[in-house]
Formats: C-alpha cells, structure tokens, sequence
C-alpha cells in the first residue's frame, strides 16, 4: 500500500481503539519512534540516525502538523474535517503562510542524476547543515506534494463513529479508512435503524 509523508503526519493524531484518541507525538520518545517509522519516507533528507527529537523538534512537528491538518480540512471541504479537531482548526491562510514558511527554511537546489545504463533521475540538494532544519523542510515539503498532488481529490475524513482519521480513497465506493471502521459504521447504522423502529413502534402503542 501506497504512503505519503504527509499522511503519516496527520495520522499520528488517531483512534485508541477503546473509544478516546490518541497523539502518538504527546512525548519526544513518541515522537522519536515516530520519525524513525519513516525513515524510509525520509530517506534522501536524512540519515536514519538523525532521527531523533528533542522537545523544540516535537513541538515544531506538532505546529507543523496543526497547519496541514487544517489544509487537508479545506481539501475535504465542503464534505465535514475530522472531528478530532474540527472545533479548533489553524485558519487556513495562516497555515498556509506556516506550511510555506517552514519549507522555506532550506535552501535546496535542483540536480540531475544520469547513470550509463538508467533513466534521468532529478534530486534536490540540500545547502542546509541543521539536521532539524532539513527534517522539517523535508516534512512540509512533503505535505505541499500531497495537496498540491492527484492524491488531494481521493482525500477524505473517514466518518466511521469515532474515527479521526484522514484516508486517500483507493477505489469508488470507498467510505471510510480501513475495515474496521467499515464494520463499526455499519452496527452504528444499524442500531440507529433498530432504534427508530423501537421508537415507532412505542409511539402507535401509546396512541392505540
């Protein structure tokens, strides 16, 4: 299955499993385990041993991260944002200015690699020697791809009870984020239905 950076990045906020949510960016050890579960997302930005966090580099990922959140918000517009932070989103042009700006902070330059028997291939290359600098680059970097990107239309909040997550649709039909939220729409649904009926059912026996 197909990751993007960015998604990752928004997803840290999540679903316990036990009907709260989660930030898996609350501690600089989470944080850390984070960063080092996408060391291949990252790999080209920064050795696998850079990636580490102190609690400067946590809260910046997590400022970071409020502004592509509130982005996606508006990308899944008018449809409904997350409901984790729905209440409380960055303005969208003040996330905008963050997300650019902190891309900004490293001066890359574009390079052409051309091996014998390859195909072209371009890289940037980084003039930054801070490895939190590049780090941070490399993430809002990654979020201007994805919505910039065909990814943006498929993006949707996945509306199963208590999911908070953000998903890229893979097929049509697709609702919600993975099976599991599937299965809970649905008893949602159906208890929902059943209710009514009960409800109905109830109101004509007081009336009879």
């Amino acid at each position: 299955m197909e990751r993007w950076l960015a998604l990752e990045l928004v997803s840290t906020i999540r679903h316990d499993g036990d009907g709260g949510v989660t930030d898996d960016l609350t501690t600089t050890p989470g944080t850390t385990r984070w960063l080092q579960a996408q060391a291949d997302l990252l790999a080209g930005h920064l050795p696998a041993g850079e990636l580490t966090a102190d609690e400067s580099l946590r809260l910046e990922i997590i400022e970071l991260r409020r502004s592509v959140r509130a982005l996606f918000a508006r990308a899944v517009s008018p449809a409904p944002p997350s409901s984790a932070d729905a209440q409380r989103l960055m303005p969208a042009d003040q996330a905008l200015d963050h997300l650019n700006t902190v891309a900004a902070r490293e001066p890359v330059v574009p390079q052409l690699d051309w091996l014998p028997a390859g195909a072209p291939a371009a890289r940037l290359l980084s003039a930054e020697k801070a490895p939190k600098v590049r780090l941070m680059a490399a993430l809002a970097r990654a979020a201007i791809d994805f919505l910039s990107g065909p990814q943006r239309e498929q993006l949707r909040a996945c509306t199963a009870p208590r999911c908070v997550r953000y998903f890229v649709k893979s097929h049509g039909r697709q609702e919600w984020c993975k099976p599991s939220c599937g299965n809970r729409a649905r008893a949602a649904r159906h208890y929902q239905r059943q209710r009514r009926a009960t409800e109905s059912n109830s109101a004509q026996d007081t009336r009879a």
